[in-house]
């Protein structure tokens, strides 16, 4: 029998292995603590997780200036690539910790070295956001984080909150599960892993924030979420308002994309269109091409008086290149006559401003999982923009009311439909459903976000 001396050196060693991981664990959030010494009272801070580019995260900007506006501080964590709102920058209660994009690399549109590289990038994205939330920002009373991407940003988010005494709010724009289901097909087993883990990972939130009522009763419904299911629906930022007939044609007049067909603009002799999109698979394009198409047969044929068409389809994303490509083809094709495609990427004041323009606004969101909502729509009818859209969706009644401010279709026949009906020779219609927009536009992004997170959050009351 070996000596009891014989076994101090080994529990010296994992003694100190122990101590200094304890040590080196992240500071906790004193909750108890609502004074400073000096005995002004201690501001709410809230870090906000994306695991996204923020730029082209407007709900997640949205609630980092809500939060900065009711005195509360905001550490602003994700992807830095695009341009943030311009209240961002200025806010001193918000301070922007960009993550350190994975390699390239292990991006891949392949879905074999998908899943290998799968879990290499996890790996990477895990420790870089361990690190953020645990090291670079100090500790909060509130975690809030977007889902999805829900791995592994549910599980960092679970184990910072446990180490840091923090509460987290789950904010759901979609299910991370049906979105992978795009890419693999619904009945992968990686997706089946991944409705599980999306789940697990969920039901240790303090709260959980939607974007349609529909999404709130299926966490409530079928994945059995009883904590706290609050529904937050997309609504415009001050930015996008309607514009009065002066202030359209100025900026018709200096737009690139506009500028050169501006007198046919502004006679009615052409239709501007506007379409936004992230060029991802759940947005079909190949539906508004089909449609443009069609109507340019209609334009050219049986209905000669239709209007010129001028869509401008805005936004950055991985298929963009191949619609381009499309594009060209058909129109050295003859396929688009009196249609012109354009594609622009704009500013937040310059993208408000081309909807406040336009005559018309085009959905092709198509839901993944039936319950989110395009938020490209709020903006639209923010600027009094009636709109079209997919509507083959259960949550797309809670935002389109149909023949109040927009119509919806499921096909591109059904598109070229409402396009010729909207644009042909009595525009009533289309002034009707202006009308409806303009009216859903008046309630306000501070309207439902005070109501809901900012009493959640304690900074309304």
């Amino acid at each position: 029998m070996r000596d009891p001396e014989q076994w101090l050196p080994l529990l010296v060693v994992v003694f100190t292995i122990i101590s200094i991981f304890l040590l080196s664990l992240p500071s906790t959030c004193r909750s108890d603590v609502r004074f400073k010494k000096d005995g002004n009272p201690i501001r709410t801070r809230v870090q906000i997780l994306v695991l996204g580019d923020i730029g082209r995260s407007p709900r997640i900007q949205y609630h980092a200036l809500s939060i900065a506006k009711h005195g509360g501080l905001v550490d602003l964590i994700g992807y830095t690539s695009s341009e943030l709102h311009p209240r961002i920058r200025c806010e001193s209660s918000i301070i922007v910790h960009g993550l350190a994009p994975a390699p390239d690399c292990l991006s891949t549109s392949n879905k074999w070295l998908f899943l290998l590289f799968a879990p290499l990038k996890v790996v990477s994205q895990t420790l870089s956001v361990y690190y953020a939330l645990g090291y670079r920002t100090p500790p909060a009373k509130w975690l809030l984080v977007q889902n999805p991407p829900t791995i592994p940003t549910l599980l960092v988010a679970q184990a910072i909150c446990f180490i840091r005494n923090t509460r987290l709010i789950i904010d759901w724009h979609n299910f991370g599960y049906s979105i992978l289901a795009l890419k693999l097909g619904s009945t992968h087993p990686l997706v089946r892993l991944s409705w599980l883990l999306e789940r697990a990972f969920s039901t240790k939130a303090t709260a959980h924030i939607t974007v349609s009522n529909a999404m709130a009763r299926v966490l409530q419904g079928k994945w059995g979420l009883r904590d706290l299911v609050l529904p937050l629906h997309d609504r415009p930022f001050p930015e996008f308002q309607p514009l009065d007939e002066s202030q359209r044609i100025e900026f018709l007049g200096r737009c690139p994309e506009t500028g050169p067909f501006m007198h046919k603009l502004s006679t009615g002799d052409m239709n501007l269109l506007v379409s936004s999109t992230s060029w991802t698979p759940d947005e079909d394009f190949s539906l508004l091409l089909e449609a443009l198409i069609s109507y340019s047969k209609l334009a050219t044929s049986a209905q000669p008086r239709l209007p010129e068409i001028l869509a401008i389809i805005t936004g950055k994303g991985p298929q963009k290149e191949s619609f381009l490509s499309r594009i060209r083809a058909l129109t050295d094709a003859g396929k688009l006559k009196r249609v012109h495609l354009r594609t622009a990427w704009l500013s937040v004041e310059d993208y408000a401003k081309l909807l406040g323009s336009a005559d018309l606004g085009v959905s092709l969101h198509t839901s993944s999982s039936g319950v989110d909502l395009p938020m490209k729509v709020v903006d639209m009818l923010g600027c009094g923009l009636p709109v079209v859209g997919w509507d083959e969706f259960e949550a797309w009644p809670e935002l389109v009311r149909e023949g109040i401010n927009g119509r919806g279709f499921h096909s591109s026949d059904g598109l070229c439909t409402a396009l010729a009906s909207l644009f042909g020779s009595d525009k009533q219609h289309l002034r009707h459903l202006r009308q409806g927009a303009l009216l859903d536009g008046q309630r306000r992004w501070d309207d439902e976000w005070d109501s809901v997170a900012g009493k959640l959050l304690g900074l309304c009351t």
